[in-house]
C-alpha cells in the first residue's frame, strides 16, 4: 500500500480507485472513516462514482510518470556506458559459454 516510484501511486489505488481502508482504522475510525458515518448514501455513491470516472485519467498520469522514470534510469545506466568503435583485424576477448555456466567436467 506504499507509493511506487514509477507510478507515483499505489497499487491498490491503480486498480480499485481509492486507497485502502486497514482493518485497524474500522475499529479505532480515523478521519476518512469518522467523515463517512455524516454523509448520506446517496452523496457517498455518487462521491465514489465520481472517483471511479477518474480512474482512467490515474491510469494515465502513471502511465506517463513511469515512462519518465524509465527514461531517467536509461539516462543514468547510459551516463557510465563508452563509445566502443571497433575495425576489422582488431582483437577482442570473446566469452567462453562453458566457464559462465559453471559447469564442471571430469577428464
Amino acid at each position: 500500500t506504499s507509493i511506487r516510484t514509477p507510478t507515483s501511486a499505489t497499487p491498490f489505488s491503480l486498480i480499485y480507485g481509492s486507497e485502502v481502508v486497514l482493518p485497524l482504522e474500522v475499529q479505532i475510525p480515523s478521519l476518512r472513516v469518522s467523515l463517512r458515518e455524516f454523509v448520506s448514501d446517496e452523496d457517498y455513491r455518487q462521491n465514489h462514482l465520481a472517483q471511479l470516472e477518474l480512474l482512467d485519467e490515474r491510469h494515465l498520469n502513471a502511465l506517463e510518470h513511469h515512462q519518465v522514470y524509465l527514461e531517467h534510469v536509461k539516462h543514468a545506466y547510459n551516463k557510465h556506458l563508452q563509445q566502443r568503435d571497433f575495425q576489422v583485424g582488431d582483437l577482442v576477448l570473446k566469452e567462453n559459454q562453458n566457464v559462465t555456466t559453471l559447469e564442471w567436467s571430469q577428464r
